[in-house]
């Protein structure tokens, strides 16, 4: 696992092995940020990261200038790793929470930029989390959320449901706040 862009490009991540995550690869996570990077601005952006796990695509966003990375994962190993990362390369912009993300979700009141989900694969509410994201209204104008998620599952059903791109077993559907 690697940093691929910005600042610190070429950092490689060795979290614990004993962690309790499936890290996007480093081959998905690159075709996700060559699609962002001809999206959007990653200078000064506003992200919240949900089943953030080792924080990988937090700390990617951070390395590429987002202004404020907030990272949500159940695992307080998780949020350890992530917070001793970001605080090794003075990543300030990285907030990590260890909380359930669906209450989480519920208790929130920030508008973002960007919102990235990671959940387990198996997770059966997978469906609920644009329908939250959405309800609550959690994206700033022309917002975008990601769910990252077995290609054999379909959001599409979704009204703010813009494309799915498949990587192998992995899939990210895209939805797209009115701007």
């Amino acid at each position: 696992m690697r940093i691929i862009g910005g600042a610190l490009r070429g950092l490689r991540l060795n979290p614990p092995k004993n962690l309790p995550v499936r890290p996007t690869t480093d081959l998905a996570k690159e075709a996700l940020f060559n699609i962002l990077q001809n999206q959007i601005e990653f200078e000064g952006i506003k992200v919240l990261d949900l089943f953030s796990g080792t924080g990988n695509i937090s700390l990617e966003f951070a390395s590429r200038g987002a202004e404020q990375v907030v990272s949500v994962d159940r695992s307080i190993q998780c949020i350890h790793y992530l917070k001793d990362t970001a605080k090794q390369h003075g990543l300030n912009q990285v907030k990590a929470y260890k909380d359930d993300v669906f209450k989480y979700l519920q208790l929130e009141t920030e508008q973002f930029d960007l919102v990235f989900a990671d959940p387990p694969y198996d997770l059966n509410r997978i469906p609920d989390i644009p329908k939250i994201v959405f309800d609550k209204n959690m994206l700033l104008p022309d917002g975008l959320l990601i769910v990252e998620h077995q290609s054999l599952q379909n959001l599409s059903n979704h009204p703010a449901f813009v494309e799915q791109r498949k990587y192998g077993h992995s899939s990210f559907s895209f939805f797209k706040s009115p701007g």
